[in-house]
């Protein structure tokens, strides 16, 4: 289940404070569960309740002596705690404590890069309305294609941003685990009964099996779908990326008042947020690769993956969660140029309805390849000046199958603007149906 974390930020999350926040949660649960099941004393589960406080500053510096940080957090919440001290930690393992904490953190993050997404995708939303007949060229190898409309461009990464939305939803799932089986998994120092009332306590589902760690193919199943947000943004990203160049010139990031793109060039307005994008999405790959490589561990477990998780994590949230929500400001702050798509369109001179021609011509009894030669033909010997539509109606073999009135149909795009908006509607009914009812709050 995701919550939602709005008064926190996402840095606030990954701070030590924060994650000897969680594994204190964490031995205060163990130590209720086991007081309710008569393993330690009632009073020593309230005490470590009440009096377990840390101090980060105390960590570090007992830390400098133990050279283990989990023994350091656990000495410093006894000095608090005082003689029922003793029971913190009562038959656990360290990897006990840190793999559900850090659980309890990938929950809070998930949390908070909701928020973002959610800004991001009510972007879309608004694009989407605004534009949905705001026709332009449609490109494929760079080239002048067939017509599209920006809404459409809006709708076909709204919609891929609801597929990442269920796959960072589905990985947030199997992610929701909590693990207290000891030392190799085989729960010799207490009973699967602790963690499960643990489990229960935290809102996290016991692993099924455990060696020492929760197994890290969950871990990397997280870090893979925010990679795959950040293959999102960048594909977003590179598209407003080209629609900006001088060549287009058909939608500009926003550009505020005293802003400066170039030290030397005063007229320059640069799609910076777009790129920036872009090299984020690049970090997110490399963490994906570095999280798969956590997954071997030798036997039981071994402390390889921990360094890397101490990065990528904070770093993958973080940096995901930034480039979700800038996107969302960008997008929401485009300018669109509508009269520059038109002109656009009127560079490939109307070869842009080339393949309605091609279909209506295959409707009159030509053969398809009859058609292709006849509209190919009039197509590349076009002139600069002429267009496509006026030399079609005066083609000898086209003009006398289609008449003027079929083609200036075909050419007026309207065929293309009532398909684009059935297909918006059709998006509509699967963004209000019962997408993500049961993962949030």
């Amino acid at each position: 289940m995701i919550e939602r974390y709005t008064r926190k930020k996402m840095g606030e999350v990954w701070l030590l404070e924060n994650r000897f926040e969680c594994m204190r949660q964490v031995e205060v649960a163990v130590a209720q569960a086991q007081a309710e099941l008569k393993i330690i004393p009632a009073k020593a589960a309230q005490d470590i309740a009440k009096k377990s406080k840390f101090s980060v500053e105390r960590i570090l510096e007992i830390e400098q002596t133990t050279k283990h940080d989990v023994i350091a957090f656990v000495s410093n919440l006894a000095e608090n705690v005082g003689k029922n001290g003793r029971y913190i930690h009562f038959g656990l393992t360290s990897s006990d404590v840190l793999d559900t904490a850090l659980s309890l953190q990938i929950r809070q993050a998930a949390g908070v890069l909701s928020e973002s997404l959610d800004r991001l995708e009510n972007s879309f939303n608004k694009q989407m309305e605004k534009h949905k007949e705001t026709l332009c060229s449609g490109r494929t190898h760079g080239m002048h294609a067939e017509p599209t409309s920006f809404g459409l461009k809006m709708a076909s990464h709204l919609a891929e941003f609801q597929r990442h939305r269920l796959r960072f939803e589905r990985a947030m799932e199997q992610m929701a685990i909590g693990k207290l089986s000891g030392a190799v998994g085989t729960y010799s120092m207490q009973s699967e009964k602790v963690e499960q009332m643990v489990c229960e306590k935290l809102k996290l589902q016991s692993e099924t099996i455990a060696t020492q760690v929760i197994p890290r193919d969950r871990h990397a199943e997280v870090i893979s779908a925010l990679a795959m947000i950040g293959a999102g943004l960048e594909r977003l990203a590179i598209e407003l990326r080209h629609l900006q160049r001088t060549e287009v010139a058909e939608v500009f990031e926003g550009f505020s008042k005293g802003q400066k793109g170039s030290s030397a060039m005063p007229h320059k307005k640069n799609p910076i947020s777009s790129e920036n994008i872009t090299g984020v999405a690049r970090l997110l790959r490399s963490y994906q690769q570095a999280a798969m490589e956590d997954i071997a561990l030798w036997h039981e477990r071994d402390i390889s993956h921990s360094s890397v998780e101490r990065v990528i994590f904070p770093d993958a949230f973080i940096l995901c969660d930034y480039a979700a929500d800038r996107m969302a400001g960008v997008v929401a702050n485009l300018q669109v140029d509508k009269d520059r798509m038109f002109e656009n369109m009127q560079i490939s001179q109307g070869q842009l309805f080339s393949s309605h021609v091609l279909l209506s011509l295959v409707n009159q009894g030509l053969s398809r390849e009859e058609a292709y030669k006849h509209v190919q033909r009039v197509s590349h010997s076009l002139q600069p000046g002429e267009d496509l539509k006026t030399k079609l109606i005066k083609d000898e073999i086209v003009g006398e199958l289609l008449s003027k009135k079929e083609l200036e149909e075909i050419f007026s795009g309207e065929r293309h603007k009532k398909q684009i908006l059935k297909v918006l509607t059709r998006l509509g009914r699967k963004k209000n149906g019962k997408r993500r009812t049961d993962l949030r709050r």
